[in-house]
């Protein structure tokens, strides 16, 4: 699971609307920020699209339409992406060996994929983080340390790890706009009679997050992170403190998760979730 603590305790009067320092006054979707960001938006969600995506990709989604098969869908996503991105011919997307550095020339949505399962804080994760800021307008809140200060060196370090990992890569956020599109179909053939997945979080302490408002003895409204790993498992939420928090996540704030790809990410059920406020309830382990 990720590292997206902050240790303050907030109370603020309008906890169920996401807080101005959280967000971005335009985006790249058709919903603004004050809106998918709110607890309203947790409770009454509607889809959420990407400007012109599904439209520019439209080949692939009628490619897609006649495969039964979870699997054969995904290998014909996969194979869609390296034909499109040119994923396995870099040095015609002008990427050249030897001129470029290996770091970008490996930058794909598979290698952000894993980075994030492997370290969220790394510079994958600061790159996710920027997409989410750039696509949902979502201000990061964590990494490596909480992000309250344009000025500290925590934020200075965060914008550079996400800028120098975007730079001069193969249209990277471009491939993960089809990767959070392609994971939206997947979930709707899925759970079509379905607007939320119950999720869980394993944590040692409530204060961990960032707390708008305590609604009971065991119920908060949360400032998420914009980007945060879940797990459909409760089991596998246990390991990970000792208590476990559990989140009504609406469909369309899940960016990917660990079987949308065969191979796609090392945890076991684990659930990539775009951020916001969120209403969680809390358990023991």
């Amino acid at each position: 699971m990720d590292n997206n603590r902050q240790n303050s305790h907030i109370h603020r009067p309008c906890a169920a609307t996401l807080p101005a320092n959280a967000r971005l006054p335009l985006n790249h979707c058709n919903l603004p920020a004050v809106i998918l960001g709110s607890v309203t938006y947790q409770k009454h969600p509607v889809p959420l699209e990407l400007d012109g995506v599904r439209h520019f990709h439209a080949d692939l989604f009628r490619t897609l339409a006649p495969i039964a098969q979870h699997r054969a869908r995904a290998q014909a996503f996969q194979d869609y992406m390296s034909a499109h991105f040119l994923l396995d011919h870099l040095d015609e997307a002008g990427l050249v060996p030897g001129k470029t550095k290996k770091k970008r020339i490996n930058a794909n949505y598979l290698r952000m994929a894993r980075g994030w399962s492997f370290d969220s804080d790394g510079r994958e994760g600061a790159i996710l983080k920027h997409w989410v800021e750039s696509r949902f307008g979502l201000l990061a809140r964590h990494h490596a340390g909480p992000l309250q200060g344009r000025h500290s060196e925590v934020y200075q370090h965060y914008v550079a790890e996400g800028t120098r990992g975007l730079y001069a890569t193969n249209a990277l956020e471009a491939q993960l706009d089809l990767l959070y599109t392609y994971c939206q179909y997947e979930l709707l053939l899925a759970h079509p009679e379905e607007t939320h997945l119950t999720l869980y979080r394993g944590i040692n302490r409530i204060d961990e997050h960032e707390i708008l408002e305590q609604l009971g003895p065991k119920r908060y409204r949360v400032l998420f992170n914009n980007l945060n790993s879940f797990t459909s498992s409760r089991e596998r939420a246990d390991e990970f403190g000792d208590y476990i928090l559990i989140a009504e996540v609406p469909l369309p704030k899940i960016f990917f998760f660990n079987r949308l790809l065969p191979g796609m990410l090392k945890g076991e059920d684990e659930f990539v979730v775009i951020g916001g406020v969120f209403e969680v309830g809390i358990s023991t382990v």
